[in-house]
C-alpha cells in the first residue's frame, strides 16, 4: 500500500498534515488527521477539563498526558499514557519501573520518563505523610500502607519507619536498594535514622519482586542481628515485614513478629 503526505490547507490554522494511502483516490475518502490532542475539543483536553472539573475527572491516561506534554507522530500523549498502563497493567507496576527502562519505552524517552517517576515519587510521599500520626502496631496495617508502594518495585527496597512511643509514625526512609543482605542491610544503616530522629523504634519493610515474601536465610539472619543490636541501643523493634503479592493459598505479605521470631 503506498503511503503520502498531504500538508495542510493554507486556511488551516493547526499546521497538521495528513496521511494517506493509495484509497484517497477512491470516491468518498475523506482523509484523517493525524491525533494530537491540540484537535481535541476544548472541554476535553486534559488540562482544561481538569481545571473545570478537578483531577479527579481525569483517568490515568490522561493525568499521566500532563506530564508527557506532547505524543509522537500519530500517537497522541494520552495515547501512550494508556498504552503504558495496558503494558504494565497498573500504575503501581509503571512506577515501579526503573527510569532508565521507562525512558526505553516509545515516544518517552529520559525526560518524560523522570517527570513520570518524580510523579510517582510525589504520590508515594503524600501516602507516607498520610501515615503521620497512625499507630504502627499491626502487620496488616503495615502492610496496607506500604503494600501499593512496594508490592510492585522491580527490585527489592528497604525501608526503615521510624515511631514515637506510642507507636505513632514519624517517617520513613529508604536505606537500600537491591537485595536484603548483611552488607546491603547492615544493623548500622538501619538504625542510623532511629538514633537520629530520636524515635522510640522502628519497623524494617522490604519488598520481594518476585511476589512471594516467604523469608530467605538472608532475612532472617539480619532480622536476628537487628533484634539483638536494637536491643543494645535500647530501641524497639517492632517487627520486619516482608511485602509480596497476594496469591492462592499465600497472603501478601511475611511478618516476623506474627512468626514468633520477633517478640
Amino acid at each position: 500500500m503506498k503511503l503520502c503526505e498531504i500538508t495542510s490547507s493554507p486556511d488551516s490554522t493547526d499546521g497538521s498534515s495528513i496521511l494517506l494511502t493509495d484509497e484517497a483516490h477512491r470516491p468518498g475518502y475523506f482523509p484523517t488527521a493525524t491525533p494530537r490532542i491540540h484537535d481535541m475539543p476544548q472541554d476535553e483536553r486534559p488540562r482544561e477539563k481538569l481545571a473545570q472539573l478537578g483531577a479527579a475527572a481525569l483517568d490515568n491516561a490522561e493525568l499521566m498526558a500532563l506530564f508527557l506534554s506532547t505524543g509522537t507522530r500519530g500517537r497522541s500523549a494520552i495515547e501512550i499514557g494508556r498504552d503504558l498502563v495496558r503494558k504494565y497493567g497498573s500504575l503501581g507496576a509503571l512506577g515501579g519501573l526503573p527510569v532508565g527502562e521507562l525512558a526505553k519505552e516509545h515516544g518517552i524517552g529520559l525526560a518524560k520518563a523522570s517527570k513520570l517517576a518524580a510523579a510517582f515519587e510525589l504520590g508515594s510521599r503524600v501516602a507516607r505523610e498520610q501515615l503521620r500520626n497512625t499507630p504502627l502496631d499491626t502487620p496488616e496495617l503495615i502492610h496496607e500502607f506500604f503494600g501499593p508502594q512496594m508490592s510492585h518495585l522491580s527490585q527489592e527496597q528497604v525501608v526503615v519507619a521510624v515511631v514515637d512511643a506510642r507507636l505513632r509514625h514519624m517517617g520513613t526512609s529508604v536505606v537500600s536498594m537491591g537485595t536484603v543482605s548483611e552488607s546491603a542491610a547492615h544493623p548500622r544503616e538501619i538504625l542510623r535514622p532511629v538514633i537520629t530522629r530520636g524515635a522510640h523504634g522502628f519497623v524494617l519493610i522490604h519488598n520481594h519482586p518476585s511476589g512471594d515474601p516467604a523469608p530467605s536465610r538472608s532475612d532472617e539472619t539480619v532480622t536476628r542481628r537487628l533484634i539483638d543490636a536494637a536491643r543494645l541501643m535500647q530501641v524497639e523493634f517492632l517487627d520486619h515485614v516482608i511485602i509480596g503479592k497476594p496469591a492462592q493459598g499465600r497472603s501478601g505479605y511475611f511478618s516476623f513478629r506474627e512468626a514468633g521470631i520477633i517478640q
